[in-house]
């Protein structure tokens, strides 16, 4: 197994929310892997931890459990480990709006200089680290608690466990807070992940390594990767908004042109725009304990965190298909719009209302089914929605070697500058109703042209060079990937499908192809499954006429994020 490949499987198997270390530093500090696994200690964990599980219930032994894992497993001496009436008052931090004070259980000192290196924090084996803080009239999570406390006193590290989940947190004073998680019974069955755990917080990272190794210095380094994620980030953004407003064009469809009868192509891209605007705000309120995450009637009916993991967990099970048969999840999306514009007043459930402008109901009516003098049912089906909810807390982050991984986006550290950048780069955009059949194309990073199929077909009549030429200024790849994406058919008579006159002249070039039969079929031939093909004709609204002037093409348009191809016939919106 290559090393890149060695990282990417225990980062998978890490629970990571926020910028974590790219993989470039990890394989500068670790070229040759994770520190070795070490049998002797492995054993004293096991048989620690199964005690722990039994005996978590008494206080006593939780705090001795945390303290051992400490001092044994992590490998931090007693004596650098300050705690009680030792942690000076400089690392105490006071929130004067809930009147509370913050205090570290443990801080790991620097024996040279006695800087606070780590601040370190243990909750009740019940208490979960990103829940509702159980008992206080402050209901921010422990999670929230240790990066307000982090931040107020300087230190950019922290340690939060409950025993079984191991939280590092990294808070800078400017940036984005990390959250990356370790779990005792996953070290257990995957020992790769107490590797990891032992080698990036372990004494050495901090008192055993140059300036330029230490943890801190490696969460630093590692802060180019911040804007790679913020335009990921923004793709996925972009990319449930095409799928979003397709749906609404195919809705409009079932209504006979009624429901954006009177809504011009700008007002439906701002209309969803605001969709999406809703929702990050929603996460990042949820995140930072505004709203009423925790409580189970806000859970179970109106919390988007919940909602997403119920998709995702119905799509895993029996696949994302079943999810457009069912249309449940956008009127819940619906009711907390409105809950949180208009609030909630119920002698056990209160919500205030925000008022203004992002959740004004009335803003865009029609998203409600509010058009045409009637109230009509929109069948915006649950798979549009998991999409819109993943584009924005699921990050999919690519490796070395090829491929991406799933991350989950904490929004709890999410700047405001970065929320920022992707609006902006979302209004670069607008939404246009075609005059002709479009195809979008993959393209280099941060181009994905959309190009009119009769343009494609132009080029083709004029010969190869002309159309490789064209496509590599429009998607930035070389001459040499395209050539091999190209299908060029054998001559024959022209199919009439049931597009614009404009495709229809176009499509003459098919029968006095330029190119030598020697040159056709240089891309390869169309292998397609039929399921595969059926994707290719549903975009087409099964005309196979046009499917039969696309198919030179198909290996150049990419796919949305439900894995159909981008073809975008004439009317409608893209």
């Amino acid at each position: 197994m290559s090393t890149a490949r060695h990282h990417a499987e225990w980062l998978a198997l890490t629970e990571i929310s926020g910028p974590f270390l790219s993989l470039e530093v990890l394989l500068q500090v670790f070229p040759q892997g994770l520190d070795a696994h070490d049998p002797d200690r492995f054993r004293l964990l096991k048989q620690a931890y199964q005690e722990w599980t039994v005996e978590k219930s008494d206080r006593a032994f939780h705090r001795t459990w945390v303290q051992w894992v400490l001092e044994t497993i992590l490998e931090f001496p007693a004596d650098l480990l300050r705690t009680g009436q030792a942690i000076p008052s400089h690392l105490r931090l006071t929130v004067e709006q809930h009147q509370e004070t913050l205090i570290p259980d443990w801080v790991l000192v620097d024996p040279d200089t006695h800087k606070a290196r780590l601040l370190i924090q243990q909750v009740a084996p019940t208490q979960k680290l990103e829940g509702t803080t159980k008992n206080s009239h402050w209901a921010a999570s422990p999670a929230t608690r240790l990066i307000e406390l982090l931040r107020g006193t300087g230190v950019q590290l922290g340690l939060l466990t409950n025993g079984e989940q191991w939280m590092l947190i990294n808070a800078p004073k400017i940036g984005t807070a990390s959250l990356v998680s370790w779990y005792g019974n996953i070290w257990i069955e995957e020992k790769i992940t107490l590797r990891a755990f032992c080698s990036l917080v372990g004494v050495q990272r901090f008192l055993g390594v140059t300036d330029a190794e230490t943890l801190e210095a490696l969460f630093d380094r590692s802060k180019d990767n911040q804007q790679e994620i913020t335009d990921q980030l923004g793709l996925q953004v972009r990319r449930s908004l095409e799928v979003f407003i397709q749906r609404l064009d195919r809705l409009d469809q079932d209504f006979q042109g009624q429901l954006l009868a009177d809504i011009s192509d700008q007002t439906l891209y701002e209309a969803a725009l605001f969709v999406m605007m809703r929702l990050v705000f929603l996460l990042s309120a949820e995140e930072k304990d505004l709203l009423l995450l925790g409580q189970e009637r806000y859970d179970k009916n109106y919390a988007l965190s919940t909602l997403q993991q119920s998709l995702r967990e119905m799509a895993d099970h029996s696949g994302e298909e079943i999810l457009e048969r069912r249309y449940d999840a956008w009127y819940r999306l619906l009711a907390l719009f409105r809950a949180v514009h208009q609030g909630v007043y119920h002698h056990d459930f209160r919500l205030p209302a925000y008022g203004g402008n992002l959740f004004d109901p009335d803003k865009f009516p029609f998203l409600e089914g509010r058009f045409g003098g009637k109230t009509h049912a929109l069948a915006i089906d649950n798979r549009t929605v998991l999409h819109l909810l993943e584009s924005l807390q699921i990050l999919q982050v690519k490796v070395p070697g090829g491929g991406f991984e799933p991350r989950r986006l904490s929004f709890k550290g999410l700047e405001v500058e970065q929320i920022g950048h992707v609006y902006e780069s979302l209004l670069d955009h607008r939404a246009v109703r075609a005059s002709s059949t479009v195809l979008g194309l993959e393209g280099t990073k941060n181009k994905e042209p959309e190009v009119a199929l009769s343009d494609l077909e132009a080029q083709a009549a004029k010969g190869e060079e002309a159309l490789l030429n064209f496509l590599k200024q429009e998607t930035g790849r070389s001459v040499t990937a395209l050539k091999k994406l190209i299908f060029w058919p054998s001559p024959q008579p022209s199919p009439i499908g049931r597009g614009s006159q404009k495709d229809t002249d176009a499509n003459q070039f098919s029968s006095s192809f330029p190119i030598s039969s020697q040159e056709r079929g240089l891309g390869g031939e169309v292998n397609l499954t039929p399921y595969e093909e059926n994707r290719y004709l549903l975009g087409c609204r099964n005309d196979r006429g046009l499917w039969e002037r696309i198919k030179p093409f198909y290996k150049l348009i990419r796919k949305d994020t439900y894995g159909y191809p981008v073809i975008i016939p004439e009317g409608s919106v893209y």
